[in-house]
Parts: structure tokens; C-alpha cells; sequence
């Protein structure tokens, strides 16, 4: 392998083999030659033509971010929502916006966190109309999962009942929609619902304003230090966008595209997803798990949950399978040789996929599928030895569990109830149950860096400081730097060649500013990016 790139006097952590630390990484075209001490390099290495002063550098093997919709991505052309705590606040910034855009067109909103409701309640039209009454309005929940309509934007949508291509709506005693939509990401983000949804003139699922979500996401990604993207729900109208990307020069991380398998899919639309995988098949888009929910999300009361919940006693939630009917549907499809991420955040949620996994592996025997419990945020004690036993792999978000977004005060913790705050994100426990942990984004669901990931995971405190919240779950930065790298390739059937800094591996890497081994853990998101390489080549310079 002839030599072409050292980059040496730095930091390397390989994070595989006997030694923790070197100084200098060789590349070969789209390969890793050598790692090591300079002191100790071959004549090849020391003659490679392009020399790159690392300057103290730490290089890392390049993120790989398990769960990432950088198809949805953030949305520029909408009011940002974010961080808005009262209806007031949500008020003002859309008006904001209206004056900013005005005319006859749509008002969209993202970035929604269920802000000013009392108990678990809903947002209605009419608090909506109350802030735009002259023009449709859309608002999307910060999760993507609820949809938000005024009045003008109910009709401009043509919602006259719950059942809805891009949803569920919500009626009132009379029969009429309240103006909330649940159901959003499994049936809006479904090839039939973003196609009702274009039909019907909603900009935000138009093609164009897609491909701008996706190039302005691909790009903060390799900003992130992220080399190979996982994007977990896509329909086969999505994969255009991908190869355009690809085409115009735009695609700086590698990408592997889940399926999307609602409870609508027909054989034909497997046989589908099995010729595409065939199709897009290399290291730079590879096609091939399937996404499927079996609950929704805990902040309306859609997640399924053992026991009622806190402020809503009334109801458990809802799986969209029954869980026998589950259970054959994972079997068929592990038979198939799929392997599948399931969205589940509840904890009868999550026992229902584990339990479908096993119905799966009783009948058609072990194999190294991979399968993905995708969230785990609120898992009952005695299912945390289970991940392991069934080689089913945790796909979390650490960033999801600070208590500034999902503590006491907040929707999340109160719809639980503090007896089953012990549950929340448990990547300890399931760590020391044997779990593979595969660490995530949900971009735009949160911020995409790893480093903040990192950061919330290790303090499991709010970002900009404050007492832990359920410290007990914390890991070390060791644990999750393995989360964003090794573990997040195995959980892809990936780390034959990437996750770890080995020769032969595709030289993919993240060059951060300082050692975040090194760095106080209050600190670590504030450790920043200077350099991502793709197969041996720089695609973001800070």
C-alpha cells in the first residue's frame, strides 16, 4: 500500500489495539496504511507527499451518527420555535416571522415543545388562530411527531375527520378537529403522506424545500466531525434527493438509508426496498434496514406505557401493532433477512419489540441481524438484560435525556411520573447488561454535534450547567465517544471498516481541538471540530 497522506504531532486514539495513544495516522487513497509513534514509522510513511502538522490535534475515528433525519433536517424558510416556553413566547416569534414574510402564503413553525399546556394538554386551533388568524398556519413539534393547524390551515388541508393521509386528527365531542394532528412521523413522513401533503400545498414537504433541509443538514454534519450519516426513515420517492446530492458533489458524509415500513406496506412494497438495496449498495449510500414504530411519543401520551400515566391516568398510550400481530411481522421480515430499527420510547413499547425479536428468534433461529430498539426512553428494569441476550442493539440519544428537556418541570417527566424517572435513558444499566449502545442525534429532534451528545451522556446535567439528572445513568467519555464511533458502526454492520482507527479501514477521521479525554466533562461540547476527513480526503476546515 503506497503511502500519501501523515498526519502526525498530535493525539491519535485508534480506540482499538494495545496502545491508547500515538502521534502520527498514515493514509492510502481512501484507506488507513499505518497508525503509530512517528519515531517508529517506515520509510513509506515518513516519505508520504502530503505532511499535515496535527499542531497537538486529537484525531478520532470520524462520528457516526445512528439516527439522524438530515432529510427533515431544520428548515430555515420556518419560524424556530425552539426554546419558546410559554404561548406568549411561541406568539411572539411568530408574529416576528409574519412580519418578516408577508403575504398570502403559509406560516410554518418548527421546533414546538408542547410549551404553555397545562397537564398533557393539546394545542388547538383556536389558540393558533388567535396568533395567525389570515392564512393557513402549520406548526411541527419540536419531535416532528404532532402537527399543529389553525383553522385556515385545517381547511387548506382538507381535514374533516381523524383519518388523515398525513395523520391522525384529533375531534372534539362534536366531531370536529381541535387543530391537532398526532401520528405525524409514521404516517406524514410515509411516501402516501408527503405526497397528500405536496398535493395539497403545504411548501414544507415540497421537493425543492427537501433538498435544501438535506444540503444545508450534510453539510453541519461533516462540520460535526459526523463521516457516515444513518438516516432511519425514508421512502423510495426520498432517494432522488440522495443521489442529486450525490450528483452536484454535495454528499460529504457516507450515508446508509433505513426504509420506511408503516403498517400500509404491501409485499410488492418489500420486494421494493429489496431491489433498492441492491441498488444502492457502496460505501457512500448503501440502502438497506427497514424503520417501523410500534408507539408514538411520551409528551402527548401517544407512547405506550405499562402503567397509566402521571397526568393522564386515563390511558396507557397505544402500540400500532396488537402485539401477536407484532410478533409475526418481525418474525416475516427477520426471515427475510431485513434487519429492523424499531421507534419505541415507552416502556410496554419497547417489552412489546423485545418480545417480537424473540418470537422471531424461536422460529427462525439466531443470526446476527442487528435488530434496533430506537430511543429507549423509559425502560422497565427487567427488560435490560434482554438487549443483549437477543443481540438487539440500543439506539439512543443521550442528548434527549437532560433534564432541561426531559426533567422534572418538563412534559416528558411529568407524563411518567417521578416513580419511573429511574427508567429514563438508563445507558448505564444497559451498558452493564452487555447492550451494544449505538449513540445518536435524532437531528433535528436535537442538536446534531456528537461533542454535545458526549457531554450530556457523560454529566447527564443541562448543557450549560446545573445538578444531574438521574446521574446514576451517566457513562464515562470513553463509553461515549465507543457510542458515537464503534458502536454506532456495529449497529450498522459497519465496523469491518469504520468506528476505529485501523489500517486497512476507510480513512475516515475527526480532527477536534483538544483531547476531550483531557477536558473537564462540564467542557466537552465546547471541544471543537477543525478538520473532517472522508476517504482520505478533508471535507470541512473549521
Amino acid at each position: 500500500m503506497s503511502v500519501d497522506t501523515l498526519l502526525t504531532g498530535g493525539i491519535v486514539r485508534p480506540l482499538a489495539g494495545e496502545r491508547e495513544v500515538v502521534d502520527s495516522i498514515a493514509l492510502a487513497g481512501d484507506r488507513i496504511a499505518w497508525v503509530g509513534d512517528l519515531v517508529d514509522a517506515p520509510d513509506d510513511v515518513r516519505r508520504a507527499a502530503r505532511r499535515v502538522d496535527l499542531a497537538g490535534c486529537t484525531v478520532l475515528p470520524g462520528f457516526v451518527d445512528a439516527h439522524n433525519h438530515v432529510r427533515l433536517g431544520s428548515d430555515a424558510a420556518c419560524a424556530q420555535l425552539a426554546g419558546a416556553e410559554t404561548l406568549d413566547e411561541v406568539a411572539a416569534r411568530l408574529h416576528d416571522w409574519c412580519a418578516a414574510n408577508p403575504g398570502d402564503g403559509w406560516v410554518e413553525g418548527e421546533g414546538y415543545g408542547y410549551a404553555g399546556l397545562a397537564d398533557g394538554a393539546h394545542p388547538t386551533a383556536a389558540m393558533l388562530d388567535a396568533i395567525v388568524a389570515d392564512r393557513p398556519a402549520a406548526v411541527f413539534s419540536y419531535d416532528v411527531h404532532t402537527l399543529w393547524l389553525n383553522t385556515a390551515g385545517l381547511a387548506a388541508l382538507g381535514v374533516t375527520g381523524a383519518d388523515q393521509p398525513f395523520g391522525t386528527a384529533e375531534l372534539d365531542d362534536d366531531g370536529r378537529p381541535t387543530g391537532f394532528v398526532a401520528d405525524f412521523a409514521v404516517k406524514g413522513l410515509a411516501r402516501a403522506g408527503m405526497r397528500a401533503l405536496k398535493e395539497r400545498g403545504l411548501p414544507w414537504a415540497s421537493t425543492e424545500r427537501q433538498y435544501e433541509r438535506l444540503l444545508s443538514s450534510l453539510d453541519l454534519a461533516v462540520a460535526s466531525g459526523i463521516t457516515t450519516v444513518v438516516e432511519p426513515q425514508n421512502s423510495p420517492d426520498d432517494l432522488a434527493l440522495f443521489q442529486r446530492a450525490r450528483d452536484e458533489g454535495r454528499l460529504g458524509p457516507r450515508l446508509v438509508l433505513a426504509m420506511f415500513h408503516p403498517p400500509t406496506t404491501t409485499d410488492a412494497d418489500r420486494a421494493e426496498f429489496k431491489a433498492l438495496a441492491t441498488e444502492f449498495a457502496d460505501d457512500r449510500i448503501r440502502v438497506g434496514p427497514l424503520k417501523l414504530y410500534i408507539d408514538d411519543v411520551v409528551e402527548p401520551h401517544t407512547a405506550a406505557l405499562h402503567e397509566p400515566y402521571a397526568n393522564e391516568p386515563s390511558t396507557r398510550g397505544r402500540t400500532y401493532y396488537a402485539p401477536e400481530v407484532f410478533a409475526d411481522l418481525v418474525t416475516r421480515l427477520d426471515a427475510d433477512g431485513f434487519q429492523l430499527f424499531v421507534h419505541a420510547t415507552g416502556d410496554r413499547g419497547i417489552t412489546t419489540v423485545l418480545d417480537a425479536v424473540e418470537a422471531a428468534r424461536t422460529a427462525n433461529g439466531p443470526r446476527d441481524a442487528r435488530h434496533q430498539v430506537v430511543h429507549v426512553e423509559c425502560l422497565r428494569r427487567a427488560d435490560l438484560p434482554r438487549f443483549a441476550e437477543l443481540g438487539v442493539v440500543a439506539c439512543m440519544q443521550p442528548r434527549h435525556a437532560s433534564p432541561e428537556i426531559a426533567g422534572p418541570g418538563h412534559a416528558w417527566a411529568e407524563a411518567v411520573g417521578e416513580g419511573r424517572w429511574h427508567q429514563a435513558w438508563p445507558l448505564r444499566s444497559l451498558q452493564e447488561h452487555g447492550a451494544v449502545l449505538a449513540f445518536s442525534s435524532d437531528w433535528n429532534v436535537a442538536e446534531m454535534e456528537p461533542m454535545i451528545g458526549v457531554q450530556c451522556a457523560v454529566t447527564r446535567a443541562p448543557l450549560d450547567g446545573g445538578a444531574p439528572w438521574q446521574p446514576e445513568e451517566a457513562v464515562t467519555v470513553d463509553d461515549a465517544i465507543r457510542g458515537y464511533t464503534i458502536g454506532s458502526a456495529a449497529s450498522v454492520h459497519a465496523e469491518d471498516d469504520r468506528g476505529t482507527l485501523e489500517p486497512g479501514k476507510l480513512a475516515d477521521l475527526v480532527v477536534l481541538d483538544r483531547d476531550p479525554y483531557d477536558v473537564a466533562p462540564a467542557k466537552l461540547a465546547t471541544v471543537a471540530v477543525r478538520e473532517t476527513w472522508v476517504a482520505g480526503e478533508p471535507v470541512h476546515r473549521a
